[in-house]
């Protein structure tokens, strides 16, 4: 490769993945490349290669382990343990096992008419309200989070707590002492709530768990406490994301919307892969040397794989750029692949399903109150989306 890559590379265009992914995926689907900190990784950007890479068996996920890619600077200091995207297998497969089933495409339905109830009412709420309205605030965020807060048996009055340290956990001008700071806060709020569920279980999936470990005489209250803080963080927080994005897009194309709401599950999974706000969740370290795609991976080797440019690979999305509703691209990276596929995949799909279906039959004459140029998408976030989403109505 002849030009000097830097990651984390910008986003040019508010919508699509950093313009430098295609050119770096056609001259060398694997590059080197130099993080922030000065230290140097791999660059995967093929769809086959990062799938191929992601299935190994000779990566691990654990943060701490020496030469795994800090895109965080100080998430050495930040209270890892239950935290299920950091573990490894058997220790990851064992705990994943006691989760999976809570996800399930039909346990998922089954909280199709309480999302529908939270959905309308953030709408009936948003209707009632001023014009032009942050929709980020009145939609976007509030489903989500009161979604996740049900399923959990989170107090959704605390939601500005955890949603606030949330941003500064994921913000990239936080600080070391910053970060460190709201995620010890965050886990000593889940931690309180898991030790109140222990004596007092309750009909939601943290009691759940607890009679599940306890069961098999493993349970571990800062392990479940990792867990919670994890459901608790990636299931509002994505979503939201998605949704705001998603309605920007629905909005500067109306075509999209033809297809409403009989062809929304694909409507939903192209927007997925066409976003892929989650880039860098699929950093990985090397822990035994292996070769892949013409390049030797030796032990201690960071790897980062870019979901966003496996999502806009052309040779398997014919023009990847273009958001295609008849496309079937569900093969997408935007949750991840192999053993740490993201969990709830399945409840962020009917979320966004639901909310799509419903902002626009109810609204259909919802428009930006701003141009997008101005909006302020966020580039200065691990999890792109938005900060704020002004529109209007008849």
């Amino acid at each position: 490769m002849t030009m000097s890559l830097e990651y984390p590379m910008p986003r040019s265009c508010p919508f699509g993945p950093p313009p430098q992914y295609a050119q770096v995926r056609q001259e060398a689907p694997i590059s080197r490349v130099t993080l922030r900190d000065g230290t140097r990784a791999w660059l995967i950007t093929g769809h086959a290669l990062a799938r191929e890479f992601l299935s190994s068996d000779r990566i691990s996920s654990d943060r701490l382990n020496p030469g795994f890619p800090q895109l965080v600077p100080g998430v050495a200091s930040v209270p890892l343990k239950g935290t299920l995207v950091a573990m490894d297998p058997p220790e990851h497969s064992r705990h994943r096992r006691m989760i999976t089933n809570e996800f399930t495409v039909k346990k998922v339905r089954r909280m199709r008419p309480e999302i529908q109830r939270i959905a309308d009412r953030a709408i009936d709420e948003l209707l009632a309200g001023p014009r032009p309205a942050d929709l980020v605030e009145a939609l976007s965020l509030p489903v989500p989070s009161l979604v996740i807060c049900e399923l959990l048996g989170v107090p959704y009055a605390d939601r500005g707590l955890f949603q606030g340290r949330t941003k500064v956990i994921l913000s990239r001008h936080s600080t070391v002492e910053q970060r460190r700071d709201a995620a010890i806060w965050l886990r000593r709020y889940v931690g309180e709530l898991v030790a109140g569920k222990e004596s007092a279980p309750g009909e939601d999936l943290l009691s759940r768990l607890i009679g599940k470990y306890r069961d098999i005489d493993a349970y571990d209250r800062e392990t479940l406490t990792g867990i919670g803080l994890l459901l608790l963080v990636g299931g509002h927080e994505t979503t939201a994301n998605m949704i705001s994005l998603s309605v920007v897009s629905l909005l500067e194309d109306p075509g999209l919307r033809a297809g409403l709401p009989e062809r929304a599950p694909q409507l939903v999974e192209e927007l997925l892969r066409f976003h892929s706000i989650v880039d860098n969740a699929t950093s990985r370290v090397v822990v035994e040397d292996f070769a892949l795609g013409g390049v030797t991976f030796r032990a201690g080797d960071g790897v980062i794989v870019a979901a966003a440019a496996a999502s806009h690979d052309p040779e398997v999305f014919a023009r990847p750029d273009r958001i295609d509703v008849e496309r079937g691209g569900r093969h997408h990276l935007a949750f991840g692949f192999g053993i740490h596929q993201c969990l709830g995949q399945n409840l962020a799909r009917l979320e966004l399903e639901i909310v799509l279906n419903t902002l626009f039959a109810r609204i259909p004459d919802l428009a930006l109150a701003e141009p997008v140029e101005r909006l302020p998408f966020k580039t200065d976030a691990l999890v792109y989306g938005m900060h704020r989403l002004p529109v209007t109505w008849p």
